[in-house]
């Protein structure tokens, strides 16, 4: 299977199914704890045990985005849904359980406003 180049120019997000208006980027990990288990008297690993998921990301926004900026302040959870395409290839990538953690913002010369809000997830789905 070739690899699945996708573009930001083609590509949306959407907060509760609003549109992200003016989204910049998108970026996210998920990662599982991992625990190493160790056989006494050697230093080789004999298990591994994986434990939490743990989901986070953020959204860079021209400007800023009312909606997210009221979901910061209230703290309610909402879900983000990323259609990711170029040309016919398409993958949608769904964050449930969602909270902003944090805003940040800058401005520079000869540039615009960027907002850049980080969240948590509960899980991610990628189809």
């Amino acid at each position: 299977m070739p690899p699945q180049v996708f573009t930001a120019f083609a590509s949306e997000a959407h907060v509760n199914n609003e549109l992200v208006e003016g989204l910049q980027s998108i970026e996210y990990r998920h990662a599982k704890n991992r625990y190493d288990v160790g056989a006494i008297g050697t230093d080789k690993r004999v298990a591994v045990y994986f434990g939490l998921r743990v989901v986070t990301g953020s959204l860079r926004v021209a400007s800023d985005n009312a909606t997210l900026d009221g979901l910061l302040d209230s703290g309610e959870q909402f879900v983000i849904s990323a259609a990711l395409r170029h040309g016919d290839a398409k993958r949608t990538v769904t964050f449930q359980g969602c909270v902003l953690d944090e805003k940040t913002f800058s401005l520079s010369t000869q540039a615009h406003g960027e907002a850049i809000y980080t969240f948590s997830a509960t899980q991610v789905e990628e189809k």
